[in-house]
């Protein structure tokens, strides 16, 4: 059975630019066979967090929290695609993710970082690692950054000029990585259950 991952986004800039990056990772990760969707921050415009999905009684979770919530428990595996904003994260995908803690539990997820600069997100990168480990996931090793994205990818999220290639060249490994431990964590859901 195909890999199930889910790729997440959280500029709700009106240029945004960093969504070639999500959309070329989409592809990527289609091509090598896994069972991909977007998770869209803006699209989804959830409120600013007032309670999180687990503080809801059962039934009475408005739906945008209950039908995301079925997405992320059903995934094997996670891709954030983050932005670098004043040396940290995105609070649109920071909001998004402080929505649900337990539904994060025991999968693997991967970061790729983008910013206009040349760090290409890569402080937003290592932020990112610290808050997805807390809230329960196993971060890979392998990361992706990128910037100017002007420099790497066109407007149809196809890769330009040197760091294009650069990013054709390193995607490789990264899904790799997210790939052994996708399947690492499956092995071992369902050898057992998790702890807790």
């Amino acid at each position: 059975m195909a890999d199930r991952i889910l790729v997440f986004y959280g500029s709700y800039r009106r240029d945004r630019q960093g969504i070639r990056l999500a959309d070329y990772c989409v592809r990527q990760l289609e091509a090598r066979g896994c069972d991909v969707e977007l998770i869209d921050a803006k699209a989804l415009d959830l409120p600013m967090l007032d309670r999180m999905y687990k503080e809801y009684p059962k039934g009475e979770a408005p739906d945008a929290l209950e039908t995301l919530a079925g997405k992320i428990r059903r995934a094997d595996a996670f891709l954030f695609v983050v932005g670098e904003y004043n040396w940290s994260v995105q609070p649109g995908l920071k909001n998004l993710t402080d929505h649900f803690l337990e539904e994060w539990f025991w999968r693997p997820a991967a970061i790729a970082s983008y910013s206009a600069g040349r760090f290409g997100g890569v402080r937003a990168a290592l932020a990112w690692r610290d808050i997805l480990g807390e809230m329960g996931m196993v971060v890979v090793s392998s990361t992706i950054a990128v910037g100017p994205m002007k420099d790497t990818l066109d407007e149809e999220g196809e890769p330009v000029s040197d760091g294009g290639k650069a990013l054709e060249k390193q995607f490789p490994r990264f899904a790799d990585d997210l790939a052994w431990w996708t399947a690492a964590a499956k092995a071992q859901r369902e050898k057992e259950a998790v702890p807790y």
